[in-house]
């Protein structure tokens, strides 16, 4: 298998269908809104969780395309998260993949706007799907509201910016923020996969890519703690230090970065393993879990 060509099959399936986004309403009185919406949405980045939405469903059935609209949406909500989490009263960052963010480029109210209105378009487009079936589509919306609600990224965030500067109560350190703000959509974007697939999951599948999803989630954020140290905002695309200069508390911080890489491996080898023995090819999904592992940005 060869990983980067298999990659940049699914993401340019992803980036093909997001740029056809909006853009035939853009003629309208709201345009600027419309113009936030898609400054943030086609800023780049690696698309992980569309790829691994459209992957999951080729391990099932063969084929990425159903659930094409899915991983659209899953990248929808993702993006309205990070406007979100960029806004003065949240992190209050001004770069993001290397440009302004979004409340920088278009001011706070907008930005607002922009976020909540691609998190409705990220229902509409599972909802809507002509790809999937009507069950499916409903159990997708189910999969998605879980991960961007009151027990998922909703709940992560509030964790993150009440217990900032000051130490969580005992049972809920940083593995429960992180499962909530980080962890949830990976699983829900692993989950959507195997709703759009024509060929039904086993409840095995079904555990193994939640576990996968909850392993590579937890690996994501400590290595993402790390690059908030060692890396540049050149790589990065975003200003380094930041977590330190807002007091978050961060795996890097608490373990040392030397710990922090034997846990990334380790959490990514217990991630292979899940996928391995449920789905016939599980080779792309261990390799994406170890390209994350070491990645630069």
């Amino acid at each position: 298998m060869d990983f980067k060509r298999e990659y940049q099959k699914a993401l340019a399936l992803v980036e093909g269908e997001l740029h056809g986004a909006f853009a035939d309403t853009m003629d309208g009185p709201h345009r600027e809104l419309l113009e936030a919406m898609r400054y943030s949405l086609l800023a780049g980045g690696k698309r992980v969780r569309p790829v691994l939405t459209l992957k999951f469903c080729e391990a099932l059935c063969g084929q990425m395309e159903p659930a094409l609209d899915y991983a659209c949406g899953v990248e929808m909500l993702h993006t309205y998260s990070l406007i979100h989490d960029d806004l003065p009263c949240m992190d209050d960052d001004e770069l993001r993949r290397g440009k302004p963010t979004c409340h920088v480029k278009y001011g706070e109210w907008l930005a607002l706007l922009a976020g909540d209105a691609l998190q409705a378009a990220a229902f509409e487009r599972l909802a809507m799907s002509k790809r999937t079936t009507l069950a499916a589509n409903g159990k997708a919306c189910a999969v998605l509201a879980e991960a961007a609600g009151q027990n998922g990224m909703c709940a992560g965030q509030y964790l993150d910016i009440k217990w900032e500067r000051q130490e969580p109560p005992d049972g809920y350190g940083l593995e429960q923020i992180d499962a909530w703000k980080t962890g949830a959509l990976l699983e829900a974007a692993c989950l959507l996969g195997l709703t759009a697939s024509p060929v039904e999951s086993t409840q095995e599948q079904w555990e193994a890519a939640r576990r996968y999803a909850q392993q590579l989630g937890l690996a994501f954020q400590i290595r993402d703690d790390m690059l908030d140290v060692e890396s540049t905002e050149e790589e990065l695309g975003k200003p380094i230090g930041s977590d330190v200069e807002n007091g978050k508390n961060t795996y890097a911080a608490e373990y040392g970065l030397d710990r922090c890489r034997e846990l990334v491996e380790l959490l990514t080898e217990r991630a292979k393993h899940s996928v391995r023995g449920a789905f016939e090819r599980p080779e792309f999904l261990c390799a994406l879990a170890d390209s994350l592992a070491t990645r630069k940005n």
